[in-house]
């Protein structure tokens, strides 16, 4: 199971619109991050997380050529309006999406023209949307298992496929989640900054999730433009944590 992280900065993005810091000027490719997907390629299947709001920029410049399913975590825009650009993997079929209902509900209403086309022409995506909540289901060879978590008081999903494990915008993991994150090889989890945060782990909180949890490996993702990513490389270096980088690529045995 191959993992591609698609984008790993925060809802402005890096460099952030009218921002003149340091690491917004930056031309090292690790700081320039788009916004959080994740696209995993097992066999004949293909998952995206979330449909960042630059996926078409995304998807052209790693090269992805095929698309069967699409999962949210929650619908805010960051991770949610670029679902138009999985248009032309919907020229000959539907995909599935699959999200909570609440998602489910925030997708026709943000998408109308999707679900009642008002006239012919300009193409829409064709998509399906499944409803879901704590039950595992299977893409292919892939089983997946919802992992409820929250974003403030805004309850959403992470998910783990295998011993991978994605939990991106999460400020809380409820007591019911952690036995899902035991025995992982593999744990991609959001930190924005080092200072504290109203909806996001800060950084020095992940790193105790991280402990806790204790997967071989941890990337650091959903990172805000005021973290150098060589310097929280370099603070990180004495443990199995890193921050991850825009098209960020790692293998996995299913």
């Amino acid at each position: 199971m191959q993992v591609t992280l698609l984008g790993t900065g925060t809802s402005h993005g890096i460099p952030v619109v009218n921002c003149n810091c340091e690491v917004c000027r930056s031309e090292v490719k690790e700081n320039k991050r788009s916004r959080c997907s994740v696209y995993i390629r097992e066999g004949d299947t293909a998952i995206l997380i979330d449909t960042a709001t630059e996926f078409r920029l995304q998807a052209v410049k790693t090269g992805i050529h095929r698309l069967d399913a699409v999962l949210y975590t929650h619908s805010h825009a960051d991770h949610l309006h670029g679902l138009d650009d999985i248009r032309p993997f919907t020229v000959n079929r539907e995909i599935p999406v699959y999200a909570r209902e609440d998602v489910c509900n925030d997708i026709r209403a943000r998408f109308p023209y999707i679900f009642n086309p008002l006239q012919k022409g300009g193409g829409t995506p064709k998509i399906s949307l499944h409803t879901i909540g704590t039950e595992s289901f299977t893409l292919g060879k892939m089983k997946v298992i919802p992992i409820p978590v929250f974003h403030g008081i805004l309850a959403i999903l992470g998910f783990r496929i295998g011993d991978f494990a994605y939990i991106t915008d999460c400020s809380r993991i409820p007591e019911t989640s952690w036995p899902l994150l035991e025995g992982l090889s593999h744990l991609v989890l959001g930190a924005p900054r080092f200072k504290p945060h109203e909806t996001h782990f800060c950084i020095p909180e992940a790193l105790e999730v991280i402990k806790k949890i204790s997967p071989e490996r941890a990337y650091l993702t959903h990172i805000c433009h005021e973290v150098d990513h060589f310097q929280l490389k370099r603070d990180l270096k004495d443990l199995n944590v890193e921050p991850a980088y825009d098209g960020q690529v790692f293998n996995l045995t299913l």
